[in-house]
């Protein structure tokens, strides 16, 4: 018998408030979160639907469309007929970009980077990636990841949030409402932004929000600095004595207002007001790498004693989830290659490759990847012809949401293999395609969680990560 999802009224009736009154545990229960013997706080779920092969998740975005036949799309037909047009009957009906779409001639643009058959199953991987290649047999490679967007903005927010339309929730704030925190003093969606990216497409704040969940939910952006959140330290006077006093009185009076109310962010701002007061001193720790061994911080490559780069953020990822947060993820601009191909995307991996493979390394010998899935990719791929006019040395690619490559690697994954196959063109799926749905639809049921099950009702309307649509992907089960 299939389980009804629930009403508004049932998940909206049992709030914090309720349990807080109903325990008689009330302000006590605040003095004993601050001494650190307060649970862990449950989603809206309670439990996973199953077994959960997965606690966390850190997602290694590669904003701007990596390309696919630079890195993990090997297709040497294409580099034998560099610079021929491409036949239009690979294309046919398709959607193209009007940055090209207008071109008389579409010519094919061959790799400039050879491949290696890497790990015991000869994954092939670019030579511009030879840390990864490293790592060949701990990653999935997907090679038929497609989307429904063409353009930047609603490609990410595509993959973010499960709609190209912004306002829905974010992976990280969906995985925070259903499951809730696995720690007390950190949130449990928190978001870092490379600051050595190059900044070509815009990120927005509403690519890790809450949209219509609890804003509790939304991610939290950690920054580079000696104020990693921003407001969170005390003004100057400002004792933590005093902090309190005012966080108490603060809370009789929102307490108050959500009793008159019955508001659910009312309860919001409560806890994130006492979060915030307990990061205070979690925030410090976590962001820390002075501790770290000096193997370590070779291990992530020179970049990492940077803070805010992309190297630091890899290592500052693995230390968040060693303290238990349940989603990290990690942006990294600047993939966005419409002309200078060689250059730009050799840039973008050598700012990337070590520290990606670094991560894995890291999780794996702590222990961490037995209960860890990292997702690596980017919003869609590029094309197998050139933008523009084309050389030998050098061209561009245009944006490609047919088909294209992502990694993943960690707890519940098939280690060691690729997933899918292209045509001889990079352009095509011949089989085993993953939508953007599927990959969200397979991350969930690692977490425990079944898709369909996971709702929300707003404006009339139960909504979920996967809308009405997704797959789980159980080829690349472990």
């Amino acid at each position: 018998m299939k389980t009804s999802p629930p009403t508004y009224d049932q998940l909206m009736t049992y709030t914090r408030r309720h349990f807080l009154g109903s325990t008689g545990l009330g302000l006590g229960a605040m003095a004993l979160s601050q001494l650190g013997m307060q649970a862990s706080t449950t989603g809206i779920l309670g439990a996973p639907h199953h077994f959960a092969k997965v606690k966390r998740v850190i997602y290694l975005f590669q904003a701007g469309g990596p390309s696919h036949l630079e890195t993990f799309d090997n297709k040497p037909f294409l580099k034998a007929g560099h610079g021929k047009a491409l036949p239009k009957e690979v294309i046919g009906n398709q959607r193209l970009s009007t940055m090209s779409g207008n071109q008389s001639i579409l010519p094919m643009a061959g790799s400039f980077t050879d491949f290696t058959k890497s790990g015991k199953a000869g994954t092939e991987i670019s030579n511009i990636l030879p840390y990864t290649q490293k790592i060949a047999d701990e990653i999935c490679v997907i090679r038929t990841m497609h989307t429904e967007a063409i353009n930047h903005d609603p490609a990410i927010t595509f993959f973010c949030s499960g709609n190209q339309v912004p306002g829905r929730p974010s992976m990280g704030a969906w995985a925070s409402y259903g499951l809730g925190s696995l720690n007390n003093n950190l949130p449990s969606f928190i978001v870092l932004v490379s600051k050595n990216a190059q900044r070509d497409q815009p990120l927005y704040s509403r690519l890790w929000g809450s949209g219509f969940l609890p804003s509790e939910h939304q991610g939290v952006q950690f920054r580079s600095g000696k104020e990693p959140v921003l407001y969170l330290t005390n003004p100057e006077g400002v004792s933590p004595h005093i902090r309190r006093n005012m966080l108490d009185t603060l809370g009789k009076l929102n307490r108050d207002q959500a009793d008159h109310e019955l508001d659910p962010e009312v309860e919001a701002r409560i806890a994130q007001a006492e979060m915030a007061f307990r990061m205070q001193t979690s925030v410090p720790d976590a962001t820390d790498l002075s501790g770290e061994s000096e193997e370590t911080l070779n291990l992530y490559g020179p970049d990492v004693r940077s803070p805010g780069s992309y190297a630091a953020n890899c290592l500052l990822a693995r230390r968040l989830i060693e303290r238990d947060v349940r989603f990290v993820q990690l942006f990294h601009q600047g993939w966005d290659q419409h002309g200078d191909v060689v250059g730009g995307i050799s840039r973008q991996c050598q700012q990337t490759d070590q520290a990606s493979a670094a991560l894995i390394i890291d999780l794996k010998r702590r222990g961490l990847l037995d209960d860890t899935l990292v997702v690596w990719g980017g919003e869609f791929g590029r094309t197998a012809y050139c933008q523009g006019k084309i050389s030998a040395n050098n061209y561009g690619r245009d944006h490609h949401p047919r088909c294209f490559s992502i990694w993943l690697a960690g707890a519940g994954i098939k280690a060691g293999m690729s997933h899918g196959l292209t045509d001889e063109y990079g352009y095509n799926i011949l089989d085993g395609g993953v939508h953007v749905h599927d990959l969200h639809a397979t991350m969930l049921h690692l977490m425990g969680v079944d898709h369909e099950k996971l709702v929300y009702k707003f404006q009339g309307r139960y909504y979920r990560l996967t809308d009405v649509h997704g797959n789980i992907v159980k080829p690349i089960l472990a």
